[in-house]
């Protein structure tokens, strides 16, 4: 009677701590539910992302932001259901999970084999770098103008793009060939609405390469030239080449509203209602011109008469409406010769990738993709192509 009363006050006990753990997992799954479908949803707009003119759903801008959190995301919640063995829901996530594998080249190139120093490449080989210059200011407000300039120097790109390059400087030819002795420069108009944005910034593209003409990609309306492209026709060897450089708008996203995003200010501020609908409004607006601006262009890369490289930082992700619009037709140098995870920005968590080397494959074939994270005489860094020729066919 004593072992049988044990016994049973045993399995009393133990009941209700069955129905706790089973109480726990039915919520867990409740809740990986509600944000699986928030994820399923998320995943399926952010696809859509790049074909979706800001104009008309500018939203889709910011899905395409945080398109990589959102693959993660979904990789976390497969796995999840996975381990549950609830193959409705992972079935459904694994197909999305598929889906965006196409689109992790944009910003994660697995490394297979480690390599050491920089690789030696063969003569013919053609280097590209494309570089926002800040004005010449780092992010402390110091000049930073001799340190770019012997930067250049040292690391010897052939053909050299430039954005917010000192426009004063700019216009000196006679200053440009003694601090960047060898090369030839081109540089873009004036900006058109400098008084009003306070932008004394233009575009230069530098080439040892001899620059045969050289002109500006003119948009529909003043706005669209503010953070212009231009273009110069190179001689290399026996062929031309068009070199496009570009700056689109920016987000008008300043540092104080990056520190206020990445340091949750936001959680605090009293007025932080007000300051989040000011950076949304900024980001809106700021999206819809850059998707004009993107319009401009690709026109103007897909009208040209010789093959193309496109540089520049165009201030959105690969995801965006933006990159798809510039990219067309044209090979992203870091979707075929980076490795790792790419940031070419210095905010925002050092998480985007915002300026590009593209080319025209063929005649080039991107065989070398570095982004510069050494160098910090601006809030960008400097990414270095090496492009080769290679036969038509």
């Amino acid at each position: 009677m004593k072992g049988e009363y044990y016994y049973r006050d045993y399995a009393d006990r133990s009941r209700p701590q069955k129905s706790r753990r089973s109480l726990w997992g039915i919520l867990l799954d409740l809740l990986v539910g509600v944000f699986s479908v928030v994820t399923i949803l998320a995943a399926v707009l952010t696809f859509l992302a790049p074909f979706v003119n800001p104009g008309r759903a500018w939203i889709f801008s910011i899905l395409g932001l945080i398109a990589p959190a959102v693959y993660l995301a979904t990789v976390i919640a497969a796995l999840y259901w996975i381990i549950r063995w609830r193959w409705g829901w992972a079935s459904v996530l694994l197909v999305l999970v598929v889906i965006g594998l196409w689109r992790v080249p944009l910003f994660l190139k697995p490394e297979l084999r480690r390599t050491y120093g920089e690789p030696a490449y063969g003569r013919g080989t053609i280097g590209v770098m494309t570089y926002n210059v800040r004005g010449f200011y780092d992010e402390q407000g110091r000049n930073s103008a001799d340190s770019v300039l012997r930067m250049i120097r040292e690391t010897g790109p052939d053909i050299v793009c430039l954005q917010e390059f000192n426009g004063r400087l700019a216009g000196d030819r006679a200053l440009l060939e003694a601090v960047l002795p060898g090369y030839g420069c081109a540089a873009g108009a004036p900006d058109p609405h400098a008084e009003e944005t306070g932008s004394a910034s233009a575009l230069l593209i530098c080439s040892r390469y001899p620059i045969i003409r050289s002109g500006d990609v003119v948009g529909k309306s003043g706005y669209e030239r503010h953070g212009r492209s231009i273009w110069a026709d190179l001689r290399i060897g026996d062929d031309t080449v068009r070199v496009f450089n570009n700056h689109l708008h920016s987000t008008a996203i300043k540092a104080d509203d990056n520190a206020f995003i990445t340091e949750h200010r936001f959680l605090s501020d009293t007025a932080s209602d007000e300051r989040i609908r000011s950076i949304v409004r900024r980001f809106r607006d700021n999206s819809i011109l850059r998707a004009a601006q993107a319009d401009t262009i690709a026109r103007a890369v897909a009208a040209s008469p010789y093959p193309q490289i496109v540089c520049g930082d165009f201030n959105d992700t690969p995801m965006s409406y933006v990159y798809r619009r510039m990219a067309g037709g044209l090979r992203d140098a870091f979707s075929v010769a980076g490795k790792g995870f790419s940031h070419t920005y210095r905010g925002f968590f050092n998480t985007l990738r915002i300026d590009y080397v593209l080319y025209a494959d063929p005649p080039f074939e991107a065989i070398g993709y570095r982004v510069l994270t050494e160098i910090d005489y601006s809030d960008h860094h400097p990414v270095l192509v090496r492009l080769r020729k290679v036969a038509a066919g």
